[in-house]
């Protein structure tokens, strides 16, 4: 009995305990924005979806933004969809609001990421990672696999033209179906790239963005497809909006426009910083891009954008380091520095998907897609030093002399001259997706 009341004792105290150290978190005044990846609008009010801090809402027209996450279990927003009075918003499922965000339920398909939802009629269709399209007809009570004819089963957009549903996928190109989602053909002819993340139509043109081959246009329901990317350099392309009969692309350059149906594109960045434009929309008179910094906003049909992102934290925050006087956090949008322990930062680094960091002596070295940054000043200048692989760096670590890379896919690296020069050093690993 002494024994049990003794667990019973210091289990109380273990819990009592963890709950103390958790209150004892507060969020820091950190850099405000974030993945902005969707937005939608009922009446006046204005929803950004995130990539990792869930809904937000706008009663102003993005000048300040709040959180409404009540009920939602997953942070992760891919896209938004309205049917009368019921918000839709796709991510870790799908989880519908009858009351303007203030509270969510999930109506299904839990196990899937939800890429893209489209309304049709009174039909909501869901796209998702690896699980194909899905249907429901009653707001997400039940949702039905609608998936013959699709053997690609990573879909990332979503589109409608006339009484024609399209599905663009990962690898597959893009697929048709004339009959509400119950069967789909490949219409693949003329495109040249088969990874397609966004799909838009107005009137007989149909317009798909591709990651890694710009922007393709059909104009007989995608039948055979036109590359059209004269005066755009991006080669990923993730998101359209049209106001009226101009076209807006999101993409790895920025934002372009065009008004000849993607015979002529315009660049439209002035005051854009981050040039990863991830969500456009539409709401009255003003254009709202959604970037790896936050929501911008442009009144005068993107010639000038402001930031719009007062109240939104949302900066996801993948590695974090400390030296004597400083701390540093690595972010999907850079490197932020804070000297008095978190309560302000500062950004020393604009470059996107900083996915680790390390301190050696007066060098800082911050780890992204197939580079590492290093600065010798506490990161006033940096150099960007070319990796020996295209791979993410997801970890670096500092051995005497030695400084380790260990990559996403192409294993690990090892430098002996403060990142100048790198070598594979995987002998023995069979394994090379490291983390």
């Amino acid at each position: 009995m002494k024994t049990l009341l003794h667990i019973l004792v210091l289990m109380a105290a273990i819990f009592w305990g963890s709950n103390q150290l958790l209150a004892q978190w507060i969020q820091t005044s950190g850099p405000e924005g974030g993945h902005i990846t969707c937005f939608v609008n009922i009446d006046t009010n204005l929803f950004a979806g995130t990539g990792s801090g869930g809904v937000f809402l706008s009663t102003n027209n993005g000048t300040s933004w709040t959180p409404v996450n009540n009920g939602m279990w997953h942070n992760n927003v891919n896209s938004f969809a309205v049917i009368g009075t019921n918000l839709f918003a796709g991510g870790g499922g799908v989880y519908r609001s009858t009351n303007s965000g203030n509270s969510w339920i999930n109506t299904g398909l839990y196990g899937y990421e939800v890429r893209n939802l489209l309304v049709v009629g009174t039909d909501l269709f869901a796209g998702t990672r690896w699980g194909g399209i899905f249907r429901s007809s009653d707001n997400g009570a039940i949702w039905d696999s609608v998936n013959t004819g699709l053997p690609y089963k990573d879909v990332w957009a979503l589109a409608v033209s006339d009484t024609n549903l399209f599905a663009g996928t990962n690898g597959g190109g893009i697929f048709r179906s004339s009959n509400n989602g119950n069967s789909w053909i490949p219409v693949n002819s003329g495109l040249t790239n088969t990874n397609v993340i966004a799909l838009a139509a107005k009137d007989t043109n149909l317009f798909a963005g591709t990651w890694g081959g710009g922007i393709f246009r059909s104009t007989n329901n995608g039948a055979n497809w036109t590359p059209v990317n004269n005066g755009q350099p991006a080669n990923v392309v993730f998101c359209f909006t049209f106001i009226n009969d101009t076209l807006f692309a999101g993409t790895d350059h920025g934002v372009f426009y065009t008004t000849n149906n993607g015979d002529n594109w315009t660049p439209a960045n002035t005051g854009l910083p981050n040039t990863i434009v991830t969500a456009l929309y539409v709401k009255n008179s003003s254009l709202f891009a959604g970037t790896d910094d936050g929501v911008f906003r442009s009144m005068n049909n993107g010639a000038t954008w402001t930031e719009v992102n007062s109240g939104m934290k949302n900066t996801v925050v993948t590695s974090i380091a400390f030296s004597s006087a400083n701390l540093y956090a690595g972010t999907w949008t850079g490197l932020f520095r804070s000297s008095n322990n978190g309560d302000t930062w500062v950004s020393i680094l604009n470059y996107p998907w900083i996915l680790s960091i390390t301190i050696s002596g007066t060098n800082i070295f911050a780890g992204s897609w197939g580079h590492v940054a290093r600065s010798t000043n506490n990161g006033t200048t940096w150099d960007y030093i070319q990796m020996p692989t295209e791979h993410y760096i997801l970890d670096l670590a500092v051995n005497d002399t030695n400084l380790f890379a260990a990559s996403m896919g192409g294993g690990v690296f090892l430098s002996t001259n403060n990142g100048t020069d790198w070598d594979s050093v995987n002998s023995g690993l069979t394994n090379k997706d490291v983390s």
